[in-house]
């Protein structure tokens, strides 16, 4: 079967930066729905549509096509007494983008440094501004099932199991490119 709209795609991926230094390694495959569900980046799809099972291929995409460029606006010094205690560097934490609120939608923001008694925050995502390359080999395709189709996103092995009822479900750790809506 070919890869086309309401496929359910199964890949192994290898995630390099543009110089070709590993960044990521699938140790479960990649599956997704295909046809613009936005569970992967559109550039991969692109890159995909119309091949069959056992289509290899590496593609180069740019930070514009991927997580964006890096933007030093989204960097924000908070002090320490702000955030739960123990803060350590490579935390976790959801915020607005502008310290008064504003309406926007809320980041995540990474601890990068800290300092006696302000922690550096980076509302950029960790692959922001970089030139990404995959190296794409494709083990499965098959036909959607009408579930799968109506709720955006594949269910069972390496998709969203059974019983989550949450479409923000974010997937396994380690292998998490494949489920973060890219706007």
């Amino acid at each position: 079967m070919k890869i086309a709209k309401d496929t359910v795609v199964t890949v192994h991926y290898t995630l390099s930066d543009a110089q070709g230094n590993l960044i990521e390694e699938s140790q479960e495959p990649m599956v997704y729905l295909h046809g613009g569900y936005e569970n992967t980046l559109p550039k991969i799809e692109e890159a995909l549509d119309g091949k069959d099972p056992g289509y290899e291929t590496t593609i180069q995409v740019e930070p514009e096509d991927a997580f964006g460029d890096y933007d030093p606006n989204l960097i924000k010094i908070e002090p320490r007494n702000r955030l739960p205690e123990p803060v350590e560097v490579g935390m976790q934490f959801e915020g607005s983008p502008d310290s008064a609120g504003g309406g926007e939608d809320s980041l995540i923001f990474t601890v990068t440094d800290i300092a006696e008694d302000k922690v550096v925050l980076d509302g950029n995502h960790p692959l922001a501004g970089i030139a990404l390359r995959f190296a794409l080999r494709v083990t499965e395709v098959r036909a959607a099932t009408a579930e799968e189709v109506s709720h955006g996103h594949v269910h069972g092995p390496h998709g969203h199991g059974q019983g989550h009822d949450n479409d923000d479900f974010e997937g396994d750790e380690g292998d998490h490119f494949r489920s973060h809506p890219l706007h």
